[in-house]
């Protein structure tokens, strides 16, 4: 059963399927079919499978183009239906992991899409699971999925951790050139899993099991989580001394060994390194470990965006007015340069905390023309255009995310600034850091 898989993977004549076509996903997806395999793509959303079979991105730093010519070609399908699952020789989960209310684990995504494809799945398959979670996940809750449906693990069907490293927009390295750290819930499965992705990705990284590839993942975010933390934390330090925390940081990256620059900013986005933490602080309490150091790290980083407001209100205040009924311009809803993505993003935080204290928002993103649907968060807005005149009606301007796209020589012409991301010097009275 696992040559014969084996096989079929190293010859590229199996078909992958890849479960949830977002910002991970869908980049294996197209890596997929770049290098030969046949792909299907599957998710809950109908709207993604009709736009990927028209050759259309619905990610912007993503061309779907060569989907179309793929589909054309029968080598890729786009579906709403999980029992297509049955077609595919593997099956690898990309979905969200988010933190509930309570900050505690959300694993519904994955537990469903579990749920949703085990019915389906017959003996000679591979499953692997990408989406970042605690140590643990893919033992207790896909593994007795899958017994439960009579299946034995390493034998008829082959049960991997690979946790995706993909960062949008970056062209130094991508879906190819990043390496894949791969763990099996038994040596068989092991094997699957350097077969399933040794002929996409340039190099796999094996490990002994799925729970040290899952901690691999965490211990990753929880290290920038915990950097960021003490920077943010150098941040509010250095600024009450005098001190540009971003002189002093490039500074410190002149040193060619024992230092990584990490940047402060107003709070922690994406849909990691907000989360991942938290995973892990989880899972340790139920083994009896307290970890404070990561704990501590994430109050800081969860109160920047409070640190952010505080500034905000000095600044208007300076100016003889207060947050509420003031008009405040965030600019950047992405969570980092560059791209679309909104997830986690503290920009959003931001706009929540002003809007309550009675401001009256609007923010200006190149790449987010209209505020996206969310699970969490609604503003009925869309993206205000930059100008002399416009910059001018607005009594603050809240300078989130730096992206490239933006005129900084235009928008420091606006009557006050506030920057959470070192772009401009401190101008007494007009540019604030915060």
């Amino acid at each position: 059963m696992k040559n014969g898989l084996i096989d079929k993977l190293n010859g590229r004549r199996a078909v992958i399927g890849v479960v949830g076509l977002g910002y991970v996903g869908l980049p294996l997806v197209l890596r997929y079919i770049e290098t030969g395999y046949p792909v299907i793509g599957f998710d809950v959303d109908p709207a993604k499978p009709k736009a990927l079979l028209a050759g259309e991105s619905y990610i912007e730093h993503i061309d779907a183009t060569p989907l179309k010519a793929a589909t054309q070609a029968g080598r890729f399908a786009a579906t709403t239906d999980f029992a297509r699952a049955a077609e595919a020789d593997a099956i690898i989960l990309c979905v969200p992991t988010p933190l509930n209310d309570h900050r505690e684990p959300d694993l519904s995504f994955v537990t469903g899409s579990v749920e949703a494809v085990v019915p389906h799945m017959r003996a000679g398959q591979v499953l692997s699971l990408e989406s970042t979670t605690y140590p643990g996940t893919t033992e207790e809750e896909l593994r007795p999925r899958l017994e439960a449906a009579g299946f034995t693990i390493g034998e008829d069907v082959f049960l991997v951790y690979s946790p995706e490293r993909e960062d949008p927009a970056n062209v130094s390295f991508t879906t190819r050139t990043i390496p894949k750290v791969v763990g099996g819930s038994t040596p068989a499965c092991l094997e699957a899993g350097q077969a399933l992705y040794g002929q996409v990705i340039d190099r796999t990284v094996p490990v002994s099991s799925t729970q040290a590839a899952e901690m691999t993942k965490i211990l990753e975010n929880t290290y920038r989580a915990v950097n960021i933390a003490l920077v943010n934390e150098l941040k509010v330090v250095a600024e009450r001394m005098g001190i540009d925390i971003f002189e002093v940081i490039r500074a410190a990256a002149t040193k060619p060994f024992g230092f990584t620059p990490f940047f402060p900013g107003p709070g922690l986005g994406g849909h990691c390194i907000p989360i991942d933490p938290f995973y892990l602080t989880w899972k340790a309490r139920a083994h009896g470990v307290t970890t404070k150091f990561i704990e501590l790290a994430g109050e800081v980083n969860t109160a920047m965006p409070d640190y952010v407001v505080a500034k905000v209100a000095e600044a208007l205040n300076d100016h003889g007015k207060p947050i509420k009924g003031s008009r405040i311009l965030v600019l950047g809803l992405a969570y980092k340069a560059n791209v679309d993505d909104v997830r986690e993003s503290p920009s959003i935080v931001l706009m929540e905390k002003l809007q309550a204290k009675g401001a009256r928002i609007a923010y200006s993103d190149p790449h987010v023309p209209v505020f996206p649907h969310m699970r969490r968060h609604h503003f009925e807005l869309a993206s205000t255009p930059l100008s002399e005149a416009s910059l001018a009606g607005f009594d603050c301007v809240l300078l989130a995310t730096a992206h490239n796209r933006f005129d900084w020589e235009l928008i420091r012409k606006a009557p006050l600034v506030i920057d959470t991301r070192g772009v401009y010097d401190p101008e007494p009275g007009h540019i604030y850091r915060a």
